[in-house]
């Protein structure tokens, strides 16, 4: 961290200083047309420019999330307020007069309806200008209220939905320079916000929806799921009831979320219910019935839900949620042949990177930074110290952020989308049985290497002449499907090196050497042998292997290597009571300790991750580490566990100027406490730890957010 004195800076908004003025109002106007779903964060632009004349105008900009964007009044406000942090900021150094002021700002929230960019612009002295942009540049007046409706609903979901502040958010590449403020702080906001929603749902769709969804629908589009994880993650369940409960009545699907809100709140009757008048008004809808499926799996009643989720493929053959629904089905009643099979029909979709612009390279940047309050004196006061600049990980030790290089090109952190859900169906297979049994049941469910090159010979000598008329007829039928066979071996083997080794060497000799393999390898995924007569048999009652699913395969194979070297190390540390117990601590840095802990907890290992996440919060300052730690804890109802958690985030996040409360990890994990032992409990469990006042206070906002709106469990 570096401290700065610097007068041009916003106190607590972190900026990015421009080259040219408008730059960045120039790079969005160009990235507009890329836009797809929700946009991205709204941009503040402003200038300052220097009351004596001296230096010439500053241009910087920064994002931000929550900001009420519905009217010009309320975007001009929030432009107002930057005015009094840079006169705040120039206290700091003793003047008595502000050198810098804000000269205009220009705020621009996209519309995901509309497809345009709202722009409001404040002149000091002057007026307020809003105007559209549309996505070819053209700028245009706001001659339709309704514009702003749909731009506050935009601007919330946006905020609801935003994963910056997770810890693998925005895929892993977290944004700079992003202010989040609470989108709905008030009762009042908040039902302004539904009442705007309800009037935009049926518009919904355009919004787009889930990288594993196709088609959204009016059950499955950003708009239901913003609704859904809003009031889910406070456990308000009974005001998402309210919601959907206004819109039923016009449209049948809407009865899923209704059905899993009434679920969240324990009335299985009144859900089940719902879901029955569903499908007799819309029979053929597959959001119901996976609905359907996933209340049935909660009751063990597996084979009433394999059968739904065939129903459910046969309606929406071309979605991946059904079938990778019917995986799941087939994963929980142990038929997990079946469940490859299934996994291996997945339709498969190219994820789409979330809507961004490329700004230009910056002069400077300021990400602002308190002091760390263990290096302060008792009479130091941080409001009066100047601002730092720079990160929370910026304190660490440089040796302590280096990974080895196979650790930073693990194949498994660029999965995305459906590709990620598969591994995830695939790893519970692999949890269930292990990794032997996984590789007997893809030998018995597909195509394997030895088995295609027996079957290339076989064409071969047919195209020659050298085999016989019931050997040519078996092969007929599978003649056309072996052209284009991918390759699928279990064995260490690389596809051209056992095509080279098979090269040249007669039928015969060629299923002998097979068989006389299998034998020393003591492993026999087929057990028929492998003959003439049976090759074609094989062909015909095996599916070839999907490439990606092939793939997945040699990722897992990875990911369990490391894994195994992992458990290893940390079975040496703990037996290590005698003798240097901290030697293996200085052969893993702190980073690859966080690698570990998430190649862990991606395996489903959890006793593991949190080993090596403690183990990497020895060695290093990390906020992902405490994030996962915390969200273990709060899982397992942990409550000392979590809020020692949440007392070290919110002193590091509060160094960050980060002081929203909802919706956030924190948050989240503070209302499963919540829901779980009930507030007060919670209360006095913070009290108990005897933290200071002013962490005491930062804590104590999260429990009169949850008084205010009435989450589970503040009545006991």
């Amino acid at each position: 961290m570096v401290f700065v004195v610097d007068s041009t800076v916003l106190r607590g908004i972190p900026e990015f200083f421009e080259s040219e003025l408008a730059e960045c109002l120039a790079a969005r106007t160009e990235a507009l047309a890329t836009f797809r779903e929700l946009g991205p964060p709204d941009l503040c632009h402003v200038i300052k420019t220097n009351i004596k004349g001296q230096q010439k105008d500053i241009g910087s900009y920064h994002y931000v999330l929550g900001v009420d964007s519905s009217s010009s009044a309320t975007v001009a406000a929030y432009l107002n307020s930057l005015m009094y942090n840079i006169e705040e900021s120039q206290t700091w150094f003793g003047g008595k007069h502000t050198q810098w002021k804000i000269k205009s700002g220009t705020y621009c929230c996209f519309n995901a309806f509309s497809r345009v960019d709202i722009r409001v612009e404040v002149r000091i002295p002057g007026g307020v200008e809003s105007y559209i942009v549309d996505l070819r540049g053209d700028k245009h007046p706001i001659t339709n209220p309704a514009i702003w409706q749909e731009t506050a609903v935009s601007a919330v979901l946006r905020s609801i939905l935003d994963d910056n502040d997770e810890p693998d958010g925005n895929d892993g590449q977290p944004l700079l320079g992003l202010r989040k403020l609470d989108p709905l702080p008030t009762q009042s906001a908040e039902k302004r916000f539904l009442d705007a929603a309800k009037a935009e749902f049926w518009k919904a769709w355009q919004l787009g929806t889930d990288p594993e969804v196709q088609v959204a629908t009016y059950y499955s589009n950003h708009l239901t799921n913003g609704i859904i994880k809003y009031f889910s993650d406070s456990g308000r369940h009974s005001e998402g009831v309210r919601f959907f409960e206004a819109l039923f009545d016009k449209e049948p699907e809407v009865g899923v979320p209704l059905a899993r809100s009434y679920l969240g709140m324990d009335e299985e009757i009144k859900a089940v219910q719902i879901l029955h008048d569903s499908l007799k008004r819309q029979p053929l809808s597959y959001g119901l019935l996976l609905a359907q499926i996933d209340f049935l799996r909660s009751k063990k009643k597996f084979d009433l839900a394999v059968k739904l989720a065939k129903l459910a493929v046969t309606y929406a053959p071309s979605e991946f949620l059904t079938w990778a629904k019917l995986t799941e089905t087939y994963i929980d009643m142990s038929d997990y042949e079946s469940a490859l099979l299934s996994l291996n029909s997945c339709p498969m979709f190219t994820y789409c990177e979330r809507d961004a612009h490329r700004m230009p390279p910056p002069v400077r940047t300021h990400l602002p930074l308190k002091p760390d309050p263990a290096f302060l004196k008792p009479e130091d006061d941080v409001r009066k110290m100047p601002p730092g600049s720079g990160s929370l990980s910026d304190e660490n030790d440089p040796r302590e952020n280096e990974v080895h290089p196979e650790l930073q090109r693990l194949p498994a952190l660029s999965l995305r989308g459906t590709f990620l859900k598969a591994y995830q169906l695939l790893i519970r297979i692999l949890n269930k049985n292990g990794w032997d049994e996984l590789l007997k049941f893809r030998s018995n469910c597909f195509v394997m290497e030895e088995e295609y090159r027996i079957h290339r010979s076989l064409a071969e000598e047919e195209k020659k002449g050298g085999a016989s008329a019931d050997d040519a007829d078996e092969l007929h039928e599978s003649l056309d499907d072996a052209e284009d066979i991918p390759l699928s071996d279990a064995g260490a083997e690389s596809a051209t090196e056992s095509r080279d080794a098979g090269a040249g060497l007669p039928i015969d000799e060629l299923i002998k050497k097979a068989g006389a393999e299998a034998k020393g390898d003591g492993k026999q995924p087929n057990p028929r042998p492998l003959t003439r007569k049976n090759v074609a048999y094989t062909f015909r009652t095996k599916r070839l292997c999907e490439k990606w699913l092939d793939n997945l395969f040699m990722v897992l194979y990875n990911d369990l290597r490391l894994y195994t070297a992992l458990k290893q190390e940390i079975t040496q540390y703990k037996s290590s009571a005698t003798g240097n117990t901290n030697a293996l601590l200085y052969r893993k840095t702190g980073a690859e300790w966080e690698i570990y802990g998430d190649l862990a907890a991606r395996l489903g290992h959890k006793e593991d991750a949190k080993e090596a996440y403690k183990m990497c919060l020895e060695q290093k300052l990390s906020v992902k580490s405490h994030l996962k730690l915390m969200e273990v804890y709060s899982d397992e109802g942990h409550l000392q566990n979590t809020l020692e958690s949440v007392v070290k985030l919110t002193g590091l996040l509060d160094r960050a100027y980060v002081e929203h409360t909802y919706p956030s990890p924190v948050a989240r994990a503070i209302f499963k406490l919540i829901r779980r032992h009930g507030l007060a409990k919670v209360t006095n469990g913070l009290i108990s730890m005897n933290v200071p006042q002013k962490q005491y206070r930062m804590v104590t906002r999260f429990f009169d957010y949850a008084e205010l709106f009435k989450v589970e469990g503040v009545n006991w």
